[in-house]
């Protein structure tokens, strides 16, 4: 019977695939840590060189004071 597929065959495959997306969902959980680590880095080193620049360091237009904005990591009017 050439067609058929047993059920140990089945079973495998199904451990396979979760094998797969437990290491997919690890990956991911990785990355995010990492993502964030980066994030607070970049924002360490923004604020330690906002000053130097002349601006204040900033993300979003959010991190700067009112009538201020966001432009290329400084507060700008």
């Amino acid at each position: 019977m050439k067609g058929q597929v047993s059920a140990e065959m089945l079973i495998l495959l199904a451990v396979v695939i979760a094998i797969v997306a437990i290491a997919a969902v690890s990956m991911m959980d990785a990355a995010k840590a990492s993502s964030e680590a980066v994030g607070e880095r970049t924002q360490d080193v923004l604020a330690r060189t906002g000053g130097v620049a002349g601006c204040a360091a900033c993300t979003y237009s959010a991190d700067c004071e009112v009538g201020y904005r966001c432009v290329d990591g400084c507060c700008r009017q």
